[in-house]
């Protein structure tokens, strides 16, 4: 659907075709696609073969039948074509245009547009989903208020990571902790996800808010994994990837609740003690030491298997470890120390 989307947003020349039909008080019922699957629903009509513009696809919807383009939009394959779907295929449209198009959208796997002249809406069909195009004042707005709650959710959770960081170097962290932070960066994920949406919808109109959305994302997925990292417990089929999946697929109301995101990681007893005491491996605090490598973090985090052993560790025991050397295991123990600090102090300011 959102490949469909892009394909009609504004700045598209398919989309300014659209607008000419709209504004010229037509409907019109769009095909994007030409293969066998679609040729075989189409009767009558005559072949084309002709450059895509947006005036020649305004002119050929004065005609009663369906356009017909290439996959790419590139070309106008066929128009004024009979659409003969099976009236099998169950369609919850009234109108004959759009009855249509859902069932042509229902039985091949391209995108199909129907333009309704009486209420002036554009509605693309593809597979089982339906989407109705919001007039880009609206969808402005939309997006507007969805990226103010995507900015007051990001600030809290940068609250939520300090803390957490604090809490870490101070081997204090419960599993409360842990889960309230994955619930605080998977809830905005999903907000962006659905900014995502505005987005590609918005077309050209959207250039200034993709700005905004990747800023505002900046570090999230990487927390999200570093985090499962320290604390997943690995099973013999439960990895990091059956982690963040499960997580992914937790319906809104399951990620309101702490216990359910704490049994995505595994944790003893599944992790009903919610104030229960967990301790980090280091993952996602070594990540903040500048050009450290993963695979050296992964040394180390087998070498000593919890970040309060990285603490303790001395330049001698770090040097030991296999890829360090003198010269990063100084500036290994530095940082920590450094990040040690700052975090308390953030924390408790």
């Amino acid at each position: 659907m959102l490949d469909a989307l892009a394909a009609v947003a504004p700045g598209k020349p398919l989309r300014e075709g659209f607008d000419r039909i709209l504004q010229s008080g037509m409907g019109a019922l769009v095909v994007i696609g030409d293969g066998p699957d679609v040729l075989s629903i189409c009767s009558g009509g005559f072949l084309l073969d002709a450059a895509f513009s947006p005036q020649r696809l305004s002119e050929l919807a004065k005609m009663d039948g369906a356009i017909v383009l290439a996959a790419d939009a590139s070309r106008i394959a066929r128009a004024n074509v009979h659409l003969v779907p099976s009236p099998n295929v169950p369609t919850s449209e009234t109108g004959t245009r759009h009855r249509t198009a859902e069932r042509v959208a229902r039985s091949i796997n391209v995108p199909v547009i129907s333009v309704s002249e009486d209420m002036s809406i554009i509605a693309v069909y593809i597979g089982d989903e339906k989407h109705q195009l919001v007039p880009i004042p609206r969808l402005l707005d939309r997006a507007n208020q969805a990226m103010k709650t995507l900015e007051r959710y990001k600030e809290r959770l940068v609250d939520v990571s300090n803390s957490l960081s604090a809490l870490e170097v101070e081997d204090l962290v419960t599993v409360r902790d842990v889960v309230t932070l994955l619930q605080r960066t998977e809830m905005v994920l999903r907000i962006a996800g659905e900014i995502e949406s505005d987005i590609v919808e918005l077309g050209v109109d959207g250039r200034l808010f993709r700005l905004q959305l990747e800023e505002a994302l900046a570090g999230v997925e990487d927390e999200r994994r570093l985090v499962v990292l320290d604390y997943l417990h690995e099973e013999n089929e439960w990895h990091l990837a059956e982690a963040m999946s499960g997580l992914e697929l937790l319906e809104t109301e399951m990620l309101l609740d702490l216990k359910a995101v704490a049994e995505v990681l595994h944790l003893p007893e599944g992790g009903a003690d919610l104030d229960g005491a967990v301790q980090p491996k280091g993952y996602r605090m070594l990540s903040r030491i500048p050009r450290l490598p993963e695979t050296v973090i992964e040394r180390i985090v087998v070498r000593f298997g919890t970040l309060d052993k990285v603490l303790q560790a001395t330049k001698r025991d770090l040097d030991e470890v296999e890829g360090v050397g003198e010269h990063r295991a100084s500036a290994i123990k530095e940082g920590l120390g450094r990040l040690a600090e700052s975090s308390i102090l953030d924390h408790y300011s």
